[in-house]
């Protein structure tokens, strides 16, 4: 009898020991190589891979940052526009900027994947670039300089070829914007204990990629710009997009790919109708009478898990019920009438990712005061340190070299320490992190109210109100509010990446990577209403700052901020973790 139970135990060995081992040997979440197949890990992915992405997210930043930071300049002092227009077309490129990762991630989760989508989106993005470089350098293609007074407005075909090269890159990081960080993250394996946990450094270093391209474009490009001429100053970040687009073809042979699962706007829809169709249907109690397939893989890709059964929405459990008719002839082929567990859970998924969501957008209108009043408000103080004149623009230097040096120290102190403290592989919580961010940077805006009181206060002991010049009072008082900021941005917009990458469906990531972008949007246009409102109505914002009270429309900021606040705490609360397979 004895002898009989070891021979089933090394039959069952042998069984189970070329599967343990291709677990350990091939990566568990689906991912495959180029042409397909199943990756070794030990070959690709990890931090062997994230050089060449990260070098790539760098370039293309400091490519991008060098287009606009300084595009105002050129399109007043060389395309000849008027103020009005010069930041009515920036600000509608930005915008455009921000609204088109949509497009891509669509393409991406659906038809193309992230490798392909990068890649093709790099080329749409680098032709617009050598487009800009070109109306830049060739006379024909720009105006004629002023004379005098005179400034010859540039032709149609001029602005034209300008425009088309400026909105072919807006296309062109659509693409990337979404699939870049995306792409990062899935070089680690998300049921290795092992991996799981260094996907949460990555995004860290990833954000410090961008801020360092950003650096070098607010410095290094804005000179060459204005000291050695736009052609060289556009072709510059043309260079770079070039050693981007290389970088990434470089590291092809580590990365590790995941299969686009369809368009999951289909399958969205599919769910809503489905769930119409068997209105009056009724949820069994027993959550495994509703449909799923039966083996480990889900029926929407082969890269992607299954996710488990939730509570919430019940409604749309109904596209899950197996009705009578199915039952009886067999037939689950059509999914506008019969939808998995796992589709169901997709669109419950997203539901439950909108409220944490939208909470991002009362950031970034506190975060668009930086660029815009913040500005202005140094604009109005003592911008001389020594014999040194600091531009008001340079401040948000500041900012960048804030995160700088805050991504680090959050990566290499604050998460091990965290770590000992909560027991937990990746110290702070996504939604932990992002609620701290929230709370800096309503520090930011309080801190903001505190220098513009004390520079109103200042102005009108020395009867400089209606003079409308500069208050006798460093503009370095608004360095800690743009460090503050900074911070904030290292513990909000990185969480916020994470979180969207890690909650999302699977086969979702890049859309919702796109959604979570698509915040930084919105809060412009929060603040751009908010400031229209306030001006009109209570006269806060003058062109005369010294007659306005800008302090307390930063004080409003700060108290939005508060509740903004209070209403995360509520949906964090209230959130509940993905469940997978």
């Amino acid at each position: 009898m004895g002898t009989h139970q070891e021979e089933d135990t090394l039959l069952l060995e042998d069984h189970l020991l070329p599967q343990t081992q291709n677990c350990k040997i091939y990566a568990g979440d689906g991912s495959v190589d180029i042409k397909g197949n199943p990756v070794l890990k030990a070959n690709t992915g990890s931090w062997k891979a994230c050089p060449f992405i990260l070098s790539t997210e760098c370039c293309e930043r400091l490519a991008y940052y060098g287009i606009g930071i300084n595009l105002v300049s050129y399109l007043t002092k060389y395309l000849h526009e008027g103020n009005a227009s010069a930041a009515t077309n920036i600000t509608t490129w930005a915008g455009t900027c921000y609204l088109t990762p949509l497009i891509g991630a669509f393409l991406a989760d659906a038809y193309w994947g992230r490798y392909w989508t990068i890649v093709a989106f790099s080329t749409i993005y680098f032709i617009g670039m050598c487009t800009l470089t070109l109306s830049a350098s060739v006379p024909a293609l720009r105006p004629a300089g002023c004379e005098g007074s005179v400034c010859p407005s540039a032709t149609p075909a001029q602005n034209a070829v300008f425009f088309f090269g400026l909105y072919l890159i807006a296309l062109g990081t659509g693409g990337i914007k979404p699939c870049v960080s995306s792409f990062g993250a899935d070089q680690f394996d998300d049921t290795d204990p092992t991996e799981r946990p260094k996907k949460g450094s990555f995004f860290n270093w990833y954000y410090f990629s961008i801020n360092i391209g950003a650096l070098a474009s607010s410095t290094i490009i804005v000179w060459i710009q204005e000291n050695a001429g736009w052609g060289i100053g556009f072709g510059v970040p043309t260079l770079f997009m070039a050693i981007a687009i290389a970088s990434f073809f470089l590291g092809t042979p580590l990365y590790r790919f995941q299969k686009p699962g369809g368009s999951p706007l289909t399958r969205m829809c599919q769910v809503l109708v489905a769930s119409f169709r068997k209105r009056n249907l009724t949820v069994p109690t027993d959550n495994t009478l509703l449909y799923e397939t039966r083996d480990g893989v889900s029926a929407i890709d082969e890269g992607s898990r299954k996710l488990l059964h939730s509570d919430e929405f019940r409604c749309l459990d109904k596209a899950a019920v197996i009705s009578d008719a199915e039952l009886k002839s067999g037939d689950y082929c059509d999914s506008w009438r019969l939808c998995t567990v796992t589709q169901v859970e997709e669109l419950k998924r997203l539901v439950q990712l909108l409220p944490v969501w939208a909470t991002g957008i009362v950031f970034f209108a506190v975060h668009a005061q930086l660029p815009t009043l913040s500005i202005e408000q140094g604009m109005t103080m003592d911008t001389t340190i020594g014999s040194f004149n600091i531009p008001a623009a340079s401040l948000s230097s500041f900012n960048i070299i804030s995160v700088l040096v805050c991504v680090p120290i959050y990566d290499r102190v604050l998460v091990p320490v965290a770590k000992k403290i909560t027991g937990t592989e990746r110290g702070f919580s996504e939604l932990q992190r992002m609620g701290i961010g929230i709370f800096i940077s309503m520090l930011c805006m309080l801190g903001a109210t505190l220098v513009e009181t004390k520079r109103l206060e200042l102005g009108r002991e020395l009867g400089l109100v209606n003079e409308g010049s500069a208050v006798p009072m460093s503009i370095l008082w608004l360095v800690p509010q743009y460090v503050l900021m900074g911070a904030a941005e290292v513990f909000t917009c990185i969480g916020q990446i994470e979180f969207f990458y890690d909650q999302s469906p699977e086969s979702m990531r890049s859309l919702c990577t796109a959604l979570a972008l698509l915040t930084t949007s919105l809060g412009a246009y929060l603040s751009s209403f908010m400031i229209t409102v306030v001006t009109s109505v209570t006269g806060w914002i003058p062109d005369n700052l010294n007659q306005g009270h800008l302090d307390y429309y930063f004080l409003l900021l700060a108290f939005l901020g508060f509740l903004n606040m209070v209403a995360y705490l509520f949906c964090s609360k209230l959130y509940k973790s993905k469940q997978v397979c």
